[in-house]
């Protein structure tokens, strides 16, 4: 529950280069890098439910720990995976449906700031977001 809350992004640590590397245009990724996003996060027991709102669209996901779903990445890319938590740590394995190859990301918190970290394809960013 140590997630629930509203958080706004406050700042990217190498993102341009990890949406290049997941094959985002450059139009798409200077627009992504001002985007504005905001996650509200309600979690009650094992289940979720987030939403996030940004410039460009407002979505609701709503999961639980362990079962698979699809999503729908900003720019369109679709994947499908799991949310797990270890420890204080949650952590994401998501499959891209148009190559299989794996986005992973976790979500921690750091000094009070929500740390979004993404890997794919040897590219590592973060997204750091502060509570509102």
């Amino acid at each position: 529950m140590t997630f629930n809350g509203t958080w706004k992004v406050d700042r990217n640590d190498n993102y341009e280069k990890f949406m290049e590397q997941m094959g985002i245009n450059v139009v798409k990724r200077k627009m992504a890098e001002h985007d504005n996003l905001k996650i509200t996060i309600e979690q009650n027991g094992d289940k979720f439910h987030i939403k996030e709102s940004s410039t460009f669209r407002t979505k609701d996901i709503d999961f639980t720990l362990g079962v698979p779903f699809d999503y729908s990445l900003a720019d369109g890319t679709e994947v499908s995976g799991t949310w797990e938590m270890e420890g204080d740590m949650l952590k994401g394995k998501f499959t891209r449906k148009d190559n299989n190859k794996v986005l992973t990301t976790t979500r921690t918190l750091v000094g009070g700031e929500l740390v979004q970290s993404y890997n794919y394809e040897g590219v590592d960013a973060k997204r750091i977001f502060k509570k509102q």
